[in-house]
């Protein structure tokens, strides 16, 4: 099991059901503080997530044979933050991505094409005499 995996896994469930239900869930007495960060209660917490990541359910049994204190649990699975804080975070770094992707597109040619430019120029001067005389070979 990659634990670094189920712990995003486990965040990014999370955020999904309190975007899509935050409407209510903002209005319920389970917010708390707990290490500086406004959150719904960690027992809130993990009995949402438990329905949403059936390896969460087979994990929590000794999960609660290590430690007892829900809070202990939500901050070892990462999920000690402020959903409303992490929510605008990821906005924020979607917009700034969109942003980025819209500039790429007004860049100039990619390299390829200019090293395609670069040598339709050096051949054009390749076809130039020494005689300072061009192409046709007339003189002035």
């Amino acid at each position: 099991m990659n634990i670094p995996q189920l712990r995003q896994s486990l965040k990014n469930k999370w955020l999904n059901y309190y975007a899509e239900n935050r409407e209510w869930v903002t209005r319920i007495g389970v917010w708390v503080n707990c290490g500086e960060q406004r959150r719904p209660s960690s027992s809130f917490i993990l009995a949402t997530l438990s329905i949403l990541e059936p390896q969460l359910t087979q994990m929590l049994p000794l999960i609660v044979e290590l430690s007892n204190n829900p809070d202990r649990i939500v901050a070892a699975l990462g999920l000690n933050f402020n959903p409303d804080e992490q929510l605008a975070a990821i906005a924020k770094e979607r917009e700034q991505a969109a942003i980025q992707e819209s500039l790429a597109k007004m860049l100039p040619a990619a390299p390829e094409q200019v090293e395609i430019a670069t040598a339709a120029v050096s051949n054009l001067i390749a076809k130039m005499d020494e005689s300072c005389q061009g192409i046709s070979g007339q003189s002035d």
